[in-house]
């Protein structure tokens, strides 16, 4: 079974594909979906919409993930919001058997960890064990994208 876990920012849309085998989760791809800046807002939703179902399709996604927005932010970004939505409807559309939207206290819910064990293993303090190849995720967007993903399963 291939789980995919989503980190979305303004300009770019960090995903990695974890493939699960029994109780061994191997991170299969990590890379970055970046938007051709030249497309108008409605155009880059929908690239985004597509590759992401086309990224569904390619891995066989079973379960997905998208880590959104906290609610209290000060500095909310609307681009970021409708991304996440589009990301979302895709999920929805698509043969995904189950999908998971978190937020940082839900993922450390899933994952029995308390809020600021995840926010060490977000910021590459701290090693998420669980994953054979955790040392492939490098920024702290592809760690909470994998580590949504995880969520979703749990």
């Amino acid at each position: 079974m291939n789980i995919l876990g989503i980190r979305v920012e303004p300009k770019k849309t960090t995903f990695v594909v974890i493939e699960c085998e029994g109780d061994r989760f191997t991170i299969i791809n990590n890379e970055v979906i970046k938007v051709p800046a030249a497309l108008d807002f409605p155009e880059k939703l929908k690239y985004i919409r597509n590759c992401v179902l086309d990224i569904l399709r390619e891995y066989g996604i079973s379960i997905a993930g998208i880590r959104v927005a906290e609610a209290n932010s000060q500095n909310l970004d609307v681009t970021r919001l409708h991304i996440e939505g589009v990301i979302q409807e895709a999920f929805s559309s698509s043969d995904v058997e189950s999908y998971f939207t978190g937020r940082k206290v839900s993922i450390a819910s899933r994952l029995k960890m308390k809020t600021e064990e995840l926010d060490e293993v977000f910021r590459g303090k701290s090693n998420f064990s669980v994953i054979v190849n955790w040392d492939l995720l490098t920024t702290q967007n592809s760690r909470e994208a994998a580590l949504v993903a995880m969520g979703g399963i749990a």
